[in-house]
Order: structure tokens, then C-alpha cells, then sequence
């Protein structure tokens, strides 16, 4: 299959499950805990006011008909307005995505170096090293989010003292004015990402130089860096780069757990105040712009790994 075709190909497929996984969320929505009228009316309406605030807010017609003018507006680059506070949706997201992209970024670049050194070494070198690394990153992966979060704030904020327990930030600021603020989030999501990411980089790599091309490379005296970097790096590029990708769409799941847990101003602790506060089309619309990033990085990864792989594995 040509190249251009492959990309095609991804780019229907992404389209598609777009799709799917944007009804999925909307249908997801009408079975939040709670009442959406409610939080809006208020719990002491009267069921004439009720009623009306059903209607204003369009929950009396069918669920595909609420789907399918959804649909149309978000293609357009309208997401909808939130029950609360009658805030655009592509507003909040404005606002606090990129706030969530700093936080993935950082993440990614403390990360990547550092997965792709264990990986490197444990798929490599094998024995005990590969062995302690190994479970110590199965325990963090299934380790909860929040509860590498809270280890990591009685450790450092509340015992050393050294961080503030939670991500404040200057009124009208960002982030990057309260530097202090990324530690505690950028370090509880590089532990997570770095536990799946060298598990799946150490794969990678020990299937490569199982291979007889390694092999044969050996048995010719080539070892050590020369080997990494000559036979080894070159051929485990593509996987590699597509490890790096899935891990960065757990990070995006994890973010919104720790975006929480300290009270940083991402697009994840929108999206859990939204499912709180019963907000269905800020729900909506921010659940499905997060898995557009998810689909668009995943995209980009098979994209490019299918350029990287030097083997030629992949056949669409």
C-alpha cells in the first residue's frame, strides 16, 4: 500500500471513530448521576418551571434529534454553550487547554529521554536490571493516580515542604507565572507515563535484537553503543515512536485525575467540575475535543512510524 493511501486510509478510520466515539459520549451524558433541569432550575422548582427550563434548554425533544443539531453545529466549530454560567464551550477550551498541553509537554519531555534510556537498557542488557525495572514499573502503572499524587504531596509539600500541595496560580495568570505549581502535577505524570512507556519501549527493543539481523551483526564483533545505535535504534524507531504515542493518550486520561487532585486550571478539572455540576454540553464538548487530540496524536504516531519503520512492517 502506497504511502499516500495508508495516510488516507488513517484519516477515514479517525474520521469514523470520531464519530462513533462522539455519539457514545452524548448518549453517556443522559445517564450522568443527577438531574441537568435540576441543577439548573434548582432543586425547589416547581414542575411548571421545570418544565420550561427542560424545554429552553432543548431536553424535550429525542436524543438523536439533540445529536444530530449537536453534530451539525460542532462542524462547524460550535460546541455548544454550558447550562452554568452560559459559558462557550470553545471558550473553556481556549482558556484552559493550553494550560493542559503545558502540562503534557513538560510531561513528555521529562518522559521520552528517560523511557527511552531504560528502555534501551533493560531490552538490551536483561538479568536482575531488567527484572527490577520491570516490576517497578508494573507496580507505579497500577499504582492509582491519585494515590501516587498524595504520596508525592505528604512527601514533598507536607513533609520536606519544599512544594505547595496544591497548583495556585496568579488570578489572570498562567501556569508558567507560578512555575512552582508544575512540579507536583508534571512529576505524579511522568511517573505514570514512564512505568507504561518503558515497558513497552523494553519490548520493542528485546524483539529487535532477537532478530537475525542483530544476531549476524554480533556474531561480527558489533556490541555495546555501536550495536544501539548502528542496528538496534534504527529498526525499533517505528514501535518506539508509537509506544511514546499510546503513552501520551494514558497521559490524557490521567491528566484529568490529577488535574484534580491539585486543582490545576487544565481542561481536565473543567471537564470533572462539568460532570459535577450536571453541565451535559460542557461534558459533551469537552469529552469529545479530548479525544480529538487523543485520535489526532495516535494518527500522527502511526503516521510517522510507518515513515521510521525501516523493516516495512506495517501494511495498513
Amino acid at each position: 500500500m502506497s504511502r499516500l493511501a495508508f495516510v488516507g486510509r488513517r484519516l477515514a478510520g479517525a474520521a469514523v471513530l470520531l464519530v462513533l466515539l462522539s455519539a457514545a459520549i452524548f448518549a453517556a451524558t443522559a445517564v450522568l448521576p443527577g438531574d441537568a433541569v435540576s441543577a439548573v432550575a434548582g432543586v425547589d422548582a416547581s414542575e411548571a418551571q421545570r418544565a420550561q427550563v427542560r424545554t429552553e434548554l432543548g431536553l424535550d425533544r429525542p436524543a438523536a434529534e439533540r445529536y444530530g443539531a449537536w453534530a451539525a453545529k460542532a462542524v462547524r466549530g460550535d460546541l455548544g454553550t454550558g447550562f452554568v454560567g452560559h459559558r462557550p464551550v470553545m471558550d473553556v477550551l481556549g482558556t484552559r487547554l493550553p494550560n493542559s498541553l503545558l502540562l503534557a509537554g513538560l510531561t513528555l519531555a521529562v518522559t521520552a529521554p528517560l523511557a527511552a534510556v531504560l528502555g534501551l537498557w533493560t531490552g538490551l542488557r536483561g538479568g536482575a536490571a531488567d527484572r527490577w525495572v520491570s516490576v517497578s514499573a508494573q507496580v507505579i502503572a497500577g499504582t492509582p493516580e491519585f494515590v501516587l499524587a498524595s504520596l508525592l504531596v505528604a512527601v514533598l509539600a507536607v513533609w520536606l515542604r519544599l512544594l505547595p500541595p496544591v497548583s495556585l496560580v496568579p488570578l489572570g495568570g498562567t501556569p508558567l507565572d507560578a512555575p512552582s505549581a508544575l512540579v507536583l502535577p508534571v512529576l505524579t505524570l511522568s511517573a505514570v507515563g514512564l512505568a507504561v512507556a518503558t515497558r513497552l519501549l523494553r519490548v520493542s527493543v528485546a524483539d529487535v535484537a532477537a532478530t537475525p539481523y542483530c544476531e549476524s551483526a554480533r556474531l561480527n564483533g558489533v556490541r555495546g553503543v555501536r550495536l544501539a545505535v548502528r542496528h538496534i535504534l534504527p529498526n525499533a524507531a517505528g514501535p518506539a515512536l508509537q509506544a511514546l504515542t499510546l503513552t501520551t493518550g494514558a497521559l490524557v486520561g490521567s491528566s484529568v485525575v490529577v488535574e484534580s487532585v491539585f486543582d490545576y486550571p487544565g481542561i481536565g478539572r473543567e471537564l470533572q467540575l462539568a460532570v459535577a455540576a450536571r453541565d451535559v454540553p460542557m461534558v459533551q464538548g469537552i469529552a469529545t475535543a479530548l479525544v480529538a487530540v487523543m485520535l489526532v496524536v495516535l494518527l500522527l504516531g502511526d503516521i510517522c512510524a510507518r515513515l521510521l519503520d525501516a523493516r516495512g512492517r506495517y501494511d495498513g
